[in-house]
């Protein structure tokens, strides 16, 4: 089966300096990989720079990014925005900041939908709702007529994942969806991306500094030190038995999430 996101030596500089160097990994329809490290060491620039959002100090110096025969680094902003949200799509560490406050859940998803095509704010509505309700989002009524800051933070998390997979996007890129929340919260964020997986096959990277996480979630893991890859692999075989001393201080940091 041909991969549906490859990274090929990929090597992303930050103002001249190297953030990653020579990474190389690829993504199975269904597959969610995690990519593990502690911060700094380039995880979240690997996801950034799928979705052409380094900003302007950033630039894929080398290597090549490919998904669906596309390389996205070569890409127009006017292409990866046909591909954002669509093809593609990425929720961030804090859902909350790319709400605006002063806008309804369901009018921004609403605006983002109609973005990739024709659909009238009813039919929004009820996919959304639909959505809602499958992956346990008590009151998708009420959720969508509230504004951002009258959810907690950790509905705002859940409401923000579900938003990304309105358009079923084939791969979902997660950059620490969970690193800001409670223990709780963090496991019904996690049984909502698995969720995911199940009803539309979508291939997940998630990015996380706790292997805790890639251990509840991960069929591949991906190990990074100062943006060098240390171990890549099964996930069974990488969190069982690692093979550098790195891996090894991940496992023994954080304690390990067990899977629903």
């Amino acid at each position: 089966m041909e991969p549906i996101l490859t990274y090929q030596s990929v090597e992303i500089c930050f103002n001249g300096r190297a953030v990653t160097h020579d990474v190389s990994f690829s993504l199975h329809a269904g597959e969610i990989l995690a990519i593990a490290g502690e911060s700094g060491s380039g995880k979240s620039s690997l996801l950034r720079a799928a979705m052409g959002l380094l900003g302007r100090e950033g630039l894929v110096t080398r290597g090549d990014i490919w998904f669906q025969g596309l390389d996205l680094p070569d890409l127009t902003e006017r292409e990866l925005r046909r591909l954002r949200g669509a093809e593609i799509g990425m929720i961030f560490q804090d859902a909350g900041a790319s709400f605006c406050p002063i806008r309804t859940v369901g009018a921004q998803i609403f605006e983002s939908m109609a973005a990739h095509g024709k659909i009238t704010r009813a039919e929004a509505r009820a996919q959304a709702l639909q959505l809602f309700d499958k992956l346990d989002l008590q009151d998708g009524a009420r959720i969508w007529d509230s504004y951002p800051f009258a959810l907690s933070g950790g509905m705002v998390q859940r409401v923000g994942i579900a938003a990304a997979m309105l358009m079923q996007p084939s791969v979902l890129l997660a950059d620490e969806p969970t690193s800001a929340l409670d223990i709780l919260t963090r496991q019904q964020v996690i049984r909502e991306m698995l969720r995911l997986r199940e009803l539309f096959g979508t291939a997940i990277v998630i990015v996380t500094h706790d292997i805790g996480v890639a251990a509840a979630m991960a069929d591949t893991v991906l190990v990074l030190r100062e943006g060098r890859t240390v171990e890549y692999g099964p996930a069974g075989r990488i969190l069982s038995a690692p093979r550098h001393p790195y891996t090894k201080q991940l496992l023994a940091a954080v304690p390990r999430l067990r899977r629903s």
